[in-house]
């Protein structure tokens, strides 16, 4: 079937591309979720493009390759600085590992390419005219909202069981109902999942619980009972009924951690950051959010908490919040005490390291130096004393408890 669809602004530019491919005499389409994501007039992400040219013409025909798959005939463009995906039409053998086909064949046309997709809302293609190639009935699906395989669900999974996690993640994302014998399928296969590099997993469970419908996705999670080949949740099956009742998106998975830590302080953020293959990023993130909610519990939002916490963590530190503790943190709030700050890091204040040290020169340098700036800072940020060196020297001399 196809059905003509408006440009978005991303399309018009990435029409070049496409412009480029089809001078050279070989077919090119809009393939996969940004042609799904136009039809559900959703923000547009990655646009992907299909064609029948090989990836050695398209390394002739642009100036700027980058092959990140020849063997599976894909390479990213880069055009107008913007980067395209654009892959050879192909079919595929067997998946021995679970994740790459141990044969792929390219071929000239779209319609064998599509078939190896994983769902139908995202086995679509789009010429440069707007026509929309429908060939599993994903529009439909679209319009009725269902996730389902295209073809044999359980063939599909056992080719790459990350397609289960996929299917949860586009409930989350889209607030989709996964179709019944896709789901029975899911849970022939999910053991699979175990096979799969975390890695993986964890790009898309990030995705999962940033998604604005995060309760079907959850729901879902739990129904299947996915999560119990999943790291830490395997061996903690319990933790997924911790989660508060009024979850809302998490944008981070370093907010996702800190989450599960606050609920579940037994089970360290080392822990959680090695077994999930985190970056030190996220790592820091947990850390600092994890610090900020323990404030939050005993003192409430004060200058101390703003001061140590970043402010793009503010819009994840204030979700927590609300499903924590029930209450509402406005993101301005925090802003407002942000700007009322006395002081915005250890650097502003009006003391040094050198100038502690001149103070006890009968003492020899060592962790008190940090320690009574430490005790300085906290006293400025509280309010209890100016920033000027005068009175940080005096306030230092008067209170020698702090050296200690």
């Amino acid at each position: 079937m196809v059905i003509t669809v408006l440009f978005t602004k991303p399309f018009i530019e990435a029409i070049e591309v496409l412009n480029q491919i089809e001078s050279h005499a070989y077919d090119a389409y809009f393939v996969g979720g940004c042609v799904r994501d136009l039809l559900l007039k959703r923000e547009i992400g990655d646009i992907d493009i299909a064609t029948s040219a090989p990836p050695s013409v398209i390394q002739q025909i642009f100036n700027k390759v980058i092959p990140v798959g020849l063997e599976h005939g894909t390479v990213i463009v880069r055009h107008r600085h913007q980067s395209y995906e654009v892959t050879t039409f192909r079919v595929e053998g067997s998946y021995s590992d679970q994740r790459h086909p141990d044969t792929v064949e390219f071929i000239q046309t779209i319609d064998q390419d599509l078939k190896r997709r994983d769902f139908t809302i995202n086995a679509l293609a789009m010429d440069k005219q707007g026509n929309v190639i429908d060939l599993f009935d994903g529009r439909s699906d679209i319009e009725n909202k269902i996730i389902q395989t295209v073809g044999n669900g359980y063939d599909r999974f056992m080719e790459d069981p990350l397609r289960i996690i996929r299917a949860l993640r586009f409930s989350s994302q889209l607030g989709f109902s996964i179709s019944p014998n896709t789901i029975n399928d899911m849970k022939l296969v999910k053991s699979e999942i175990e096979n799969i590099a975390v890695e993986r997993i964890n790009n898309e469970m990030t995705k999962l619980f940033a998604g604005d419908y995060i309760e079907i996705g959850l729901n879902y999670l739990t129904d299947t009972e996915v999560y119990q080949h999943l790291p830490i949740m395997n061996d903690h099956p319990n933790i997924i009924e911790l989660l508060p009742k009024n979850m809302q998106a998490i944008r981070s998975f370093g907010g996702v951690i800190a989450l599960f830590h606050f609920l579940a302080p037994t089970i360290s953020i080392k822990k959680w950051v090695n077994e999930w293959k985190c970056s030190n990023n996220v790592k820091n993130e947990a850390l600092i959010l994890n610090d900020a909610l323990l404030h939050y519990k005993n003192c409430g939002l004060d200058r101390l908490l703003v001061y140590c916490l970043p402010r793009n963590y503010y819009q994840v530190f204030s979700e927590l919040v609300n499903m924590l503790f029930n209450q509402i943190i406005l993101i301005d709030e925090m802003e407002q005490i942000d700007n009322r700050l006395p002081i915005k890091s250890k650097k502003d204040l009006a003391i040094t390291g050198d100038d502690v040290r001149e103070l006890f020169p009968q003492l020899k340098s060592g962790p008190w130096i940090r320690n009574t700036l430490a005790a300085v800072e906290h006293e400025v940020l509280s309010g209890k004393l100016k920033n000027n060196k005068m009175d940080l020297k005096d306030w230092i001399k008067w209170n020698p408890h702090v050296i200690d």
